[in-house]
Formats: structure tokens, sequence, C-alpha cells
């Protein structure tokens, strides 16, 4: 089901930006003044309060009360893409960008996608950097290498293109996509979303796949840059653990292509190339405890908590729900949500 398009559309500016909240009221503040900062080009920022609990409501109320751009919407069904999905169908402009409630966009974000979709229009989608804003400076073995947990990207100086061939992940806390993206493929899938922490989840990736897959093109922009505030308890092992394991488990229900692909079949439902990694990662763990190498091992120990979130997950799948995602979403709900003014 497409989104409808409303009579509004027609007066409606060009970027429509959607940026989703739960009980995050004292960050939401600073985040939504960032996005308003912006002079140009014309936009609305939707707020989509999935559910909150806090002040988050009053907060937003106040701020739009002093500025027109910003509207305030309501998703009681808990998780992200319900909330994003609910902001997509409400929303008015051709372009629809997101970013997230802990994030502070730079002061030329909003004109840098819409420069890029100009400059490139043979791009569907458009991302760029997500880079740290420390709570405290990050200790040693936290390197880029490490980033990933952190919803953090950067790529580079240069741009690419994102195709089915080089399908780099676009942050979802620094994405935009053109409206008939979601007419063509729908939404984002309810069943690999983020609730809560969101340790390890997949709904950009999947999205970005399926996408690539009905025969979209992205591109990644070094020029479209936002900061993201990172919580203190992100700095430990212990989330990094936490959301190897759980990118795993989420691996395991995506079943896309490169993963699936096996030459020597499967045991418990897992491609044997995973166990082969899986043998040389228990070695390597061994060998880099051995030789006191702390980086090195715990390198190795994520790897293996990743293949047993996907091997936990294979194991407990029923056959009917082996099915890849990309089969199993739901269009588009024209309805979601309820819009407060």
């Amino acid at each position: 089901m497409s989104i409808p398009i409303s009579r509004a559309r027609a007066v409606a500016p060009e970027l429509s930006i959607v940026m989703c909240t739960f009980n995050r009221g004292a960050l939401l503040g600073d985040a939504i003044t960032s996005v308003l900062s912006q002079p140009a080009p014309a936009f609305e920022l939707i707020v989509v309060d999935n559910n909150s609990t806090d002040t988050t409501r009053q907060l937003v109320d106040l701020a739009a009360a002093g500025d027109h751009r910003l509207r305030y919407l309501f998703e009681p069904r808990q998780g992200l893409s319900y909330a994003r999905n609910a902001g997509i169908a409400a929303s008015r402009g051709s372009l629809i960008a997101f970013t997230d409630d802990d994030v502070r966009v730079q002061a030329d974000w909003s004109s840098a996608i819409v420069r890029a979709f100009r400059e490139h229009p043979e791009a569907a989608m458009v991302g760029g950097r997500v880079l740290p804003i420390w709570p405290s400076r990050p200790p040693v073995w936290l390197t880029r290498a490490h980033w990933a947990p952190l919803a953090l990207a950067d790529h580079g100086e240069a741009p690419i293109a994102v195709t089915h061939d080089r399908p780099i992940c676009l942050i979802g806390a620094n994405m935009a996509f053109r409206r008939p993206v979601f007419d063509s493929v729908g939404g984002f899938a309810s069943a690999l979303q983020r609730v809560g922490d969101g340790v390890g989840s997949l709904e950009d990736h999947e999205f970005l796949l399926r996408a690539l897959a009905a025969g979209w093109t992205g591109l990644y922009d070094p020029r479209i840059v936002v900061h993201a505030e990172i919580q203190s308890n992100r700095l430990d092992r212990a989330y990094h653990r936490r959301w190897h394991f759980g990118h795993g488990h989420f691996h395991a229900l995506l079943r896309s292509p490169e993963m699936e692909r096996t030459a020597r079949g499967t045991l418990f439902g897992v491609p044997a190339h995973l166990y082969r990694q899986a043998g040389a990662d228990v070695a390597g763990w061994l060998r880099s405890t051995v030789l006191r190498d702390a980086a090195r091992a715990f390198h190795h120990e994520l790897r293996l908590r990743f293949f047993g979130g996907f091997f936990l997950t294979r194991r407990r799948q029923r056959p009917e729900t082996s099915a890849p995602l990309t089969h199993l979403t739901a269009p588009l709900d024209a309805h979601a949500g309820r819009p407060h003014r």
C-alpha cells in the first residue's frame, strides 16, 4: 500500500525530517534545536513520540509553539520501525530524512541532503557521516573497528555509490530517501526493529537490502554530517558483547543472501562458513590470550558472540518462520500514528 498523496502535498516543503524518540526528554531539546536552527531549505520536522512516559510531549509542544515547522506525532506501538513508518505516513515532502533524538545535525545538514539529491538524480537514498560526541575520553580499545555498536559511520572523504554490489549501510541517524522508495518497497520491518536499548538490530540494513534488490541505488556523501552523543554505558565492553550477540540474532532472522550463501550446506540451519569462522576465532582467542594480546582476544570474542546469537536463534526457529524477512515486511500503514497540533 502506497502512502496517499494529500492535497496538502502541493504546498508541502521539499524535505520532511523524521525524528523518533522514546523517553529521551533530557537529550531531545538539543536535537530539535539543532534541526530548527538550520535556515534553509524549507522543511518540516516531525517528532514521533514512541509511547514516552517522560516530558517529551510537553517539550515538543513548547518548541512547536514557536516554530510552525515542527509537528508532534504519537505512535503507541513500541518499536523504532513502527515510529519511523508512522512518520513516513504523516510526512508531506518528496524527500524524507531521518535523524535521532541524541544527534546534533551540522549547520548545513538539510541543505547538504537536498544538494546531494539534486547533484545525483540517479540516487534514491543518501547518507553521510555519523561522528561521535564522547561523554569522556574513550577507552583505548574502542577504536574505529568498534564503531558499529555505537551506530557511527565515516567512510572517508570521497562520495561512494551504494549499489547491490556495494551495499554500504546508511545509518539511521543520518539517512534520507526519495518518497517513491517507500511507495515501492514499503516501510521498515518491525520484526527487526529496535526496542529499548536496540542492541544489534538490523532494520536499517534490511531496508537498504530490500531497496537495492528492487533496483534503487544510493549514495554516501561525506558532506552530510551529524554528531551523535555516545551514552556512557556504550563505552563498556559489556555493551559491545551484548550488541554482537544481538547482531547475530538479527542476522539469523534477516537471512540475507550474502550470509546464507554456502558451498557445503548447513547444520542446524547455520551455514558451514560460519562454523569455519567460529573455529578460527576460537583458535585466535586462545592464541591471543596466551600472548596477552587483549585487544586481539576481544576481537575474536566478539565474533564468537555474534556466532552464538546466530546459532541459538537458528536452533529456536521453526521451519514455517524461516522465510526471508524481505517477504514478510508489511506495507506502510497510512493511518499509523496520531498527529497532534
